[in-house]
C-alpha cells in the first residue's frame, strides 16, 4: 500500500472523529485550545491503537487465510464503507458538550472500530504498521482538533457528508485491493 493510499485510508478512517468533533464544537459555547486537542488526543490515539491491535490478531490469523487475503481485506473495507455510507444517511445525533474521560474513552473507541477491522486487513497485506499507525493517528488528531474548531464555526451542516465521503473512501480502497489481489490491476 502506496503513502498516498494510506493517507487517503487515514483520512476515510478520520471521519466519524471528525464528525464527533464538529458536535462536540457545535455543544460548546467556548472552545479553547486545549478542548481541540484533546478531541485530537483521545481520537486520534484510539484512531492509531486499534489498527495496531488489530495489525496483531490478524497477524495470528494471517497464515490460515493468506490466499483468501484480498477478499477479506474487501469485504472488511466494503463492510465498514458501508456501515458509514448508511450512518451518513440516519438522523444527527444529539452530542453533549462533556469533553470528561470517561465521555471522550467512550467516543474514541466507538469511532474507532472500524480502525480495528482496518488493522486486522494491514495484516493480510503485510503494512508496515507503525508508519500506518503514526499517519492514521496524525491525520485523525488533525482532523479532530479541526473538528471542534469547524464545529463551533459551521455546526453539524456537514457531518453527513463527510461520513459519506468516508465510506466511499473505504470501499474504493477496498475494491483497489481486490482486484490487485486477483491480477487485474
Amino acid at each position: 500500500m502506496s503513502l498516498v493510499e494510506l493517507f487517503i485510508l487515514a483520512v476515510g478512517l478520520s471521519m466519524d472523529a471528525f464528525a464527533v468533533s464538529i458536535c462536540k464544537g457545535l455543544s460548546m459555547k467556548k472552545i479553547s485550545f486545549r478542548h481541540m486537542a484533546l478531541a485530537g488526543i483521545w481520537f486520534g490515539g484510539f484512531q492509531g491503537l486499534m489498527p495496531l491491535i488489530g495489525f496483531f490478531l490478524g497477524r495470528f490469523f494471517a497464515d490460515f487465510v493468506n490466499s483468501y487475503a484480498h477478499w477479506i481485506a474487501f469485504g472488511l473495507l466494503a463492510f465498514i464503507g458501508i456501515q458509514m455510507i448508511r450512518e451518513s444517511r440516519e438522523e444527527a445525533e444529539e452530542v453533549d458538550a462533556n469533553m470528561d474521560n470517561k465521555t471522550m474513552f467512550l467516543l474514541a473507541v466507538a469511532t474507532s472500530i472500524d480502525a480495528l477491522t482496518v488493522g486486522i486487513t494491514f495484516a493480510f497485506l503485510k503494512v508496515a504498521i507503525i508508519p500506518a499507525v503514526l499517519l492514521i493517528g496524525i491525520t485523525t488528531f488533525v482532523f479532530s482538533a479541526a473538528g471542534v474548531k469547524i464545529g463551533s464555526l459551521f455546526g453539524t451542516k456537514y457531518k453527513s457528508k463527510s461520513e459519506l465521503v468516508g465510506g466511499i473512501v473505504l470501499i474504493l480502497i477496498g475494491l483497489k485491493v481486490l482486484l490487485e489481489g486477483l491480477g487485474i490491476l
